[in-house]
């Protein structure tokens, strides 16, 4: 035993990234809880900017994404890694580095987004100084973990470490490319897509965001503590095998099915259908793997809180994994897309699978770490059947509400009309399924409060070992017996090993990226749409500042009923010059892609001073500060200039002529306001925010209505 080498874990770091986890959590889920309750009390913490729902939506889907779950994926890696690999964490400063670097991007995210800083891309909304940071956080991150695995003790990777690299180098490939942008100003930048090229890539990104950062590192989190849990080996290494390498690979292709029936290539759309149905056989894979390890440890289920949030969390991947490729079928699609069963849909992966892991993997850790026992079991267990009848409470009433929302949209009586053509009729159908989703919220957050007591106090009642102390050989150098299986031969090459992992997840974006974004020739142009006007400009950041397009969309799908009530069906050639795309995933209001002309400046004005003086029963909240606010109107030229650069047909030296242009259209604009008997500022931030939504879907010529619903052309693309 003289070769046995002697070193330490490091705990602390592990330590640090609980509490975040726990901190954060907490956090992320109380602004959902207000988010919820504003869609039943609109004017609840109302008329405050920073406290508005468009603002706060963003804040709440950042802070459980990449506050909640990012820290407990940290949690996970930094745990498991040193004992897969033997060894301590490569650098204890590149550990800090990364623990406060991921901190400081988590609170610049909470002082950016209620101001309204956003890029309004789902997922992605940080501007980008912040996403700088995040790469350069994400690299001291990897950098760590490779350097780590390098200088491992034990040869082979075991599958959870396979889980983690697939994880480091795809979601840096996809934080790069989709955070291409051209900066205005230091906190102000437009994406360097457009339209259909931006849509795509958002949605590349979006999809596989949830993939390569939801599900993949928790994944390998589920192959570790599943088994040291359950103390069990797992159930197949070959299922592991073909569950890792059949996920990455055909996951990354599967983006498109967030944008069916859009202006998006129909060869996209497919291909995205397909990949997407093609994902039941690994995910179901690996929940057959993770359940399965647990034979013969089913009585201590029943006991171990560990256990229970974890096969809680599984089998919610499993729900998750089928029903995302059934809502990826087109005749499926038609009816779920926009509604809130997608909200249902999202929550039972974030509440229950991540939040089922995260929960268990910190049961887990703390009482290893400071050498005790969980507190209180009782408490753990209030904690599992809060958080699971507060799952069941939130996502069933969506569930209900979002096919009664598609079911209304849709429906004609017998003399071919539409039975509720105003939509409002629509959302008051389910205000009281957002009562009980908020309901299910509650008791979530009472079940994550007395978690985070227990494990407070199991903390207290132990001393954290900050330097754990272990024992192992060197690594051995000596080659693999003959006849060794090949993918146990590849677990000794963890740069070979991370190379295949990429070029199998690179493959699918690139075949999509390609045709779509590269080659724009391949998005057809309508002569008959131009830029926008620079006040048009600045009300269209206005609309993204505000969050509108959390609540709207600005895609009209070529449906029976969606042509008749809102108008003709949405082109690829009316959105070559949107940096970024607002497409929408959402519709708690009617779509606005052929709003403009539709009402008077009046009727806007009224809208958003108070809505429901306008539409009785509405839940859109009022927006009064954009009576009183003022444009910024400094960094028109900057604006002008840089979607230029962006492609965007500005003459040479407009720039300069920009700001008298939209002095005189906001002008004319209050002068119609005051007209209808409301004096307003023309440089106040509604006069700019009525021009562009006035703008919509006014570039080409709209055809008769039979023509629409025949589903004929109505412009002829060049």
């Amino acid at each position: 035993m003289s070769n046995v080498e002697t070193f330490h874990y490091d705990n602390k770091i592990v330590r640090d990234f609980s509490i975040a986890t726990i901190v954060w959590g907490l956090v992320g889920f109380l602004v959902g809880l207000i988010v919820a309750l504003k869609l039943v009390f609109p004017d609840f913490l109302g008329f405050i900017p920073i406290l508005s729902y468009g603002r706060l939506r963003p804040l709440h889907t950042n802070a459980v994404i990449f506050a909640f779950a990012g820290n407990a994926i940290f949690v996970g890696v930094y745990y498991s890694l040193q004992r897969l690999c033997k060894a301590r964490m490569y650098s204890d400063l590149l550990s800090k580095i990364h623990f406060w670097g991921w901190q400081l991007i988590i609170v610049s995210a909470a002082l950016t987004l209620p101001l309204g800083i956003t890029t309004s891309k789902e997922y992605a909304e940080l501007e980008w100084p912040i996403d700088i940071a995040i790469t350069l956080v994400w690299v001291a991150f990897g950098v760590n973990m490779f350097g780590t695995i390098l200088k491992r003790r034990e040869k082979h990777l075991y599958v959870a470490i396979w889980f983690y690299i697939s994880t480091f180098l795809t979601v840096a490939l996809l934080h790069v490319v989709n955070s291409f942008e051209l900066p205005v100003t230091f906190l102000k930048s437009y994406s360097y897509y457009a339209g259909v090229q931006d849509a795509l890539v958002q949605w590349w990104y979006g999809h596989n965001a949830v993939a390569f950062f939801l599900t993949t590192p928790f994944l390998g989190m589920m192959y570790y503590f599943i088994p040291k849990a359950a103390n069990r080996p797992v159930f197949s290494y070959r299922l592991s095998i073909i569950h890792f390498w059949a996920l990455i690979f055909i996951y990354i292709w599967a983006g498109p099915h967030h944008l069916l029936y859009t202006a998006l290539p129909d060869w996209a759309q497919s291909l995205g259908v397909v990949f997407s149905f093609m994902l039941i056989a690994p995910s179901w894979g690996g929940m057959i793997n993770g359940l399965m390890t647990l034979r013969g440890a089913w009585d201590r289920v029943r006991e171990d809180p560990v256990l229970k949030f974890m096969v809680v969390g599984v089998t919610a991947y499993g729900m998750s994994t089928f029903e995302g490729p059934m809502m990826s079928l087109k005749n499926v699609n038609a009816i779920t897309h926009y509604t809130d069963y997608v909200i249902g849909h999202v929550h039972i992966g974030a509440l229950a699978w991540n939040g089922g892991l995260a929960f268990g993997v910190l049961y887990y850790v703390i009482p290893k770490m400071f050498r005790t026992n969980i507190f209180s079991n009782k408490i753990a267990n209030f904690h599992f059947w809060a958080a699971t009848l507060g799952i069941a409470f939130y996502a069933i009433p969506l569930y209900w509400g979002g096919i009664t929302q598609s079911l209304m949209w849709k429906e004609f009586t017998a003399e071919g009309v539409l039975r509720y053509p105003n939509f409002l009729e629509t959302v008051t159908q389910i205000i009281p399924m957002y009562a009980m989703r908020a309901v299910g919220g509650t008791l979530y957050i009472i079940g994550a409060c007395a978690g985070a007591y227990n494990l407070y106090k199991t903390a207290k009642s132990g001393s954290l070992v900050a330097n754990e102390e272990a024992h192992a050989a060197p690594l051995s150098t000596a080659p693999e017996p003959t006849g060794t299986y090949w993918h146990r031969v590849l677990e000794g090459k963890p740069i070979q090993f991370a190379l295949y992992s990429f070029v199998a997840v690179v493959l699918g974006g690139v075949i999509e990226y390609i045709p779509t974004v590269l080659i724009k020739s391949n998005i057809p142009t309508i002569s008959s749409v131009k830029p926008y006007t620079p006040l048009e400009i600045e009300g269209r950041d206005i609309y993204i500042k505000e969050g509108c397009v959390g609540c709207h969309s600005q895609m009209i799908r070529p449906f029976r009923s969606e042509t008749v009530r809102y108008g003709e069906y949405s082109k690829a050639g009316e959105f070559v010059y949107d940096h970024p795309f607002l497409w929408g995933s959402k519709r708690t209001g009617p779509d606005l892609h052929r709003v403009g002309g539709k009402y008077p400046d009046s009727w806007h004005y009224m809208h958003f001073k108070n809505p429901q003086t306008i539409a009785p029963g509405s839940i859109m909240p009022a927006y009064p500060w954009l009576l009183d606010t003022k444009v910024d109107q400094s960094h028109i030229e900057g604006k002008i200039i840089t979607l230029r650069r962006l492609g965007v047909p500005y003459p040479a030296g407009y720039e300069m002529q920009a700001t008298t242009d939209m002095k005189a259209q906001a002008a004319t604009i209050a002068k119609r306001l005051a007209d209808g008997g409301a004096t307003v500022d023309p440089q106040s931030e509604i006069v700019a925010l009525i021009a562009y939504i006035q703008r919509l879907g006014t570039d080409i010529k709209h055809a008769p209505k039979e023509e629409i619903e025949g589903g004929k052309p109505q412009v002829e693309a060049k």
